[in-house]
């Protein structure tokens, strides 16, 4: 079973995925942005994550990205939620990060779409010491997750899968209100699926 999890940068994804390992020590993390990394970093001499995206050409993403869903193709684990952005803001607009030929590669199960309240993921940004990262505006990051909702749709369609959409744009009453809800629906939805696949 693969499962993508997406959601624009700097939302608390990756706090999400851990929450669910936790809970769920049998499933295997994929982030792609780090296997894409280490590709460009041999191929095309890139130093970090964060250049990759203003240095690379649309050729050079394409050839990043579809040598990456190939190892994730190969991968035998029995449920994978693989870390990846839907979009990717470069220097010529936005580049889909779920093209019709990684997605016929990969053969996702299940698309999973995070959204969240611009003002939330501005803090978060802010917070993230471990990189540097854009901050943008309110309007600009939530430009970024209607541009994701068109292009999981169009993925969705391709793959022939669900596309869930999990929005948590009310502000937060406490803190990791909304990484406890995203886990627990992605967790429900693991099972169902797994259930489901028994069928």
């Amino acid at each position: 079973m693969k499962i993508i999890v997406a959601a624009v940068p700097g939302s608390g994804k990756t706090t999400i995925l851990n929450m669910i390992k936790e809970k769920m020590p049998q499933v295997k993390i994929v982030t792609e942005g780090d296997l894409i990394f280490e590709i460009a970093k041999k191929k095309f001499n890139i130093k970090n994550r964060d250049e990759m995206r203003k240095t690379l050409n649309v050729e050079q993403q394409r050839y990043v990205q579809e040598h990456a869903a190939k190892e994730i193709s190969e991968m035998k684990d029995k449920i994978i939620l693989l870390d990846t952005h839907v979009s990717i803001e470069t220097s010529e607009g936005y580049f889909p990060g779920l093209a019709d030929r990684t997605i016929a590669i990969i053969k996702p199960d299940v698309i999973v779409l995070l959204e969240f309240n611009p003002q939330d993921i501005l803090e978060r940004r802010k917070k993230d010491t471990s990189r540097r990262r854009d901050l943008d505006s309110m309007e600009k990051i939530e430009e970024h997750q209607k541009i994701n909702e068109n292009f999981a749709a169009a993925a969705a369609n391709y793959a022939e899968c669900p596309l869930e959409i999990i929005s948590l744009k009310t502000r937060q009453k406490k803190p990791f209100e909304h990484a406890e809800i995203a886990t627990q629906k992605i967790i429900d939805l693991i099972k169902e699926e797994d259930k489901w696949k028994k069928h």
